[in-house]
């Protein structure tokens, strides 16, 4: 083992922030496995000493020494230990150094993909440990490179690369070489051969840790997140809540002059963003997630389903509706309700609830009349 190897933990550990004791600890493992096997001694008959400071391995065989050898891995007997040591005695431990060649050699022929292994183990688990730290968080990450052909985007964070996806980067989005941008991940995963982490700029904690970089009423607890519905690239719903009458959490979330709230747009890409107060009466919390429409009436047909159905000004409608029903969409995620909205004239042939005079329920009915 020369000065190189070492010389080469010591740059993992600056490159990789791995300490240099951990990989140590799994290449002890790993010689003595190599030297066990390449002599036939037992488990307990190893001694692996490593010298960071002076840059030297020292390998040892330890054997019990006996009158009669019965085990032959961990027991020698008193006269051949004699002819090695003239100070052996009986029943006194018997320890023979290898010499630094012997232990290139062992390591060459039978430990080096175990000394290999041992390191990316210790990589592999410093990493895993670092990972799990940031699970569910949401961490600065530097744009390395783009793929052309597949929309990948490979990453750095913290001094590895990881690949964040097509389909977890929002719609519409181009990242460019050098741009800094922020990301959630949403899992761990290790395999046989490494671990990484998923990335995500799609998923609708994101915002939700956005803002609680951005809020310090809701990072310390006096305004909560009860709620997010999100779709990435076009508009999210945020519905929050405080118990503290003195607070006013939506204008908490979008801050002064609405500085606050534009920091995380601009962060996602220009997506809209709705900061909706949260309520426990269904009604109301219905009324302000369909924000930024105006509700008339809101009226709860099946609480059990959580089924409701929503008046709205004629001129709302389809502001209430959005986009592809998209409003509507993301009130009802918002608030776990399947909204029915009407406008406040009703739909031409319903049935009125409170009938102030006869007219037809059907188009063919009213048909009908205009003929007679």
């Amino acid at each position: 083992m020369n000065n190189e190897f070492f010389d080469a933990l010591l740059l993992l550990e600056a490159e990789k922030g791995i300490p240099v004791d951990s990989i140590l600890e799994n290449i002890k493992n790993a010689i003595a496995v190599a030297v066990k096997k390449y002599y036939n001694v037992g488990d307990d008959n190893v001694v692996v000493d490593i010298d960071m400071e002076e840059k030297k391995f020292r390998v040892y065989i330890v054997k019990d020494i006996v009158e009669e050898v019965e085990d032959e891995s961990s027991q020698i007997s008193l006269e051949e230990a004699l002819e090695k040591n003239k100070r052996s005695k009986l029943g006194a431990k018997f320890t023979m150094k290898l010499d630094t060649k012997q232990i290139g050699r062992i390591a060459a022929q039978s430990g080096k993909n175990l000394i290999h292994q041992a390191i990316n183990d210790a990589v592999k688990a410093q990493m895993m440990e670092q990972y799990k730290s940031k699970l569910n968080e949401v961490v600065p990450a530097v744009v390395q490179k783009v793929e052309p052909k597949t929309g990948n985007v490979t990453v750095e964070i913290d001094k590895n690369e990881v690949i964040l996806f097509k389909n977890e980067q929002i719609p519409g989005e181009e990242l460019v070489e050098g741009q800094r941008i922020k990301v959630y991940v949403n899992d761990v995963v290790s395999s046989e051969r490494r671990c990484s982490i998923r990335i995500s700029r799609t998923h609708r904690d994101l915002v939700k840790r956005l803002f609680e970089q951005e809020v310090p009423e809701i990072f310390d607890g006096s305004v909560e997140v009860k709620s997010i519905s999100r779709e990435a690239g076009s508009r999210t719903k945020i519905a929050v809540y405080s118990k503290d009458e003195n607070i006013d959490p939506v204008g908490a979330c979008i801050g002064p002059k609405g500085m606050r709230v534009a920091n995380i747009v601009n962060e996602l890409h220009g997506e809209k963003i709705d900061v909706v107060r949260y309520s426990e009466n269904p009604e109301e919390f219905i009324s302000q997630a369909l924000s930024p429409a105006d509700v008339l009436k809101v009226e709860i047909k099946d609480p059990e389903a959580r089924i409701c159905r929503v008046t709205v000004p004629d001129n709302q409608l389809s502001l209430a509706i959005g986009n592809k029903g998209q409003n509507a969409k993301l009130a009802a995620r918002l608030t776990g309700y399947k909204i029915d909205i009407k406008p406040e004239s009703g739909f031409y042939g319903e049935e009125p609830d409170e009938p102030a005079e006869e007219k037809p329920e059907t188009p063919e009915e009213d048909a009908n009349m205009a003929e007679e």
